[in-house]
């Protein structure tokens, strides 16, 4: 059993460096996650994730699969989309979310589109689903140090970002940090995003983000808790999913997200802070 377990990665260079990738985005995406969920946003970092596959796909159509030419064409894309998307909000009636929503659905179309100009389905599917298992060195370290910044960043923008998430009307009463804070959060977003899209693609690479958030949530309601609790899920659903890849004839990205949702569904149930069975049989109080 141990030997299941353990032989993958001792035996097969490129699982090693699977699973060190795997670790790289749990520590950067999963923090990201709990912030998205916290201020409600876990779908703005969905349709963020497919802002960003117009870009990739230039880069791809200029270069070919070119780690630096789809990863700078990804920023592009993901923070001009975030721009255009809170300038309409601003500018119009229509709120953010549904500009976003607007935005992400025509980056999909067109990304794809240019995808499949010069492109195979071999080609496309790498786009849209990633392939963790072919991660190489140059891409693990971009990933290992966009992880290191994000964490960087958080470390400096945590307090707004925790007092934004509470009461958002008493941070922009007491200090001026709010707006900055939230542009760095949206660009902390956008580069997690294209870092998972390296190792999963444009379609799944926010799953590693707001699973763990989700799985979190229902153990801790302390954001620091929740915070690592995240990032071990993350973490767990990336080794679990490579094992599970590596034994049967799953993808591995599909296999991560796929173990990640396993350990959703259990929290959903067993989960100490607001489980199904803990709902349905409450601990009892003490009384007075």
């Amino acid at each position: 059993m141990i030997d299941l377990l353990i032989a993958p990665f001792t035996e097969f260079e490129f699982m090693r460096r699977a699973l060190a990738g795997v670790v790289a985005l749990s520590l950067g995406g999963a923090p990201i996650g709990v912030f998205l969920m916290l201020r409600r946003m876990s779908l703005v970092g969905d349709a963020m994730a497919h802002a960003i596959l117009p870009g990739a796909a230039v880069g791809f159509l200029l270069s070919g699969l070119n780690l630096f030419a789809m990863t700078f064409g990804g920023l592009i894309a993901g923070f001009t989309v975030a721009i255009l998307a809170g300038v309409v909000a601003r500018v119009t009636e229509l709120k953010e979310d549904a500009s976003l929503a607007a935005f992400y659905l025509v980056s999909l179309a067109l990304g794809v589109t240019i995808v499949s100009i010069r492109g195979t389905n071999i080609d496309l599917l790498h786009v849209l689903f990633g392939n963790v298992l072919a991660m190489d060195d140059q891409t693990l370290m971009v990933i290992a140090f966009n992880a290191t910044l994000t964490l960087l960043v958080l470390a400096v923008i945590w307090r707004p970002l925790v007092i934004e998430c509470v009461d958002p009307l008493f941070l922009r009463t007491v200090s001026r940090a709010g707006a900055p804070a939230h542009l760095a959060f949206m660009a902390l977003v956008v580069v997690n995003l294209v870092n998972g899209f390296q190792a999963l693609g444009t379609l799944l690479a926010v799953g590693l983000m707001v699973l763990p958030a989700g799985i979190a949530r229902f153990w801790s309601r302390d954001i620091t808790a929740m915070m690592a609790i995240a990032v071990g899920a993350a973490m767990l659903s990336g080794y679990a999913g490579l094992v599970l890849s590596f034994h049967s004839k799953v993808p591995s990205g599909p296999a991560i997200i796929l173990v990640a949702a396993v350990l959703y569904l259990v929290s959903l149930l067993l989960g100490r802070a607001g489980g199904v069975v803990r709902q349905l049989f409450p601990a009892p109080h003490l009384e007075a």
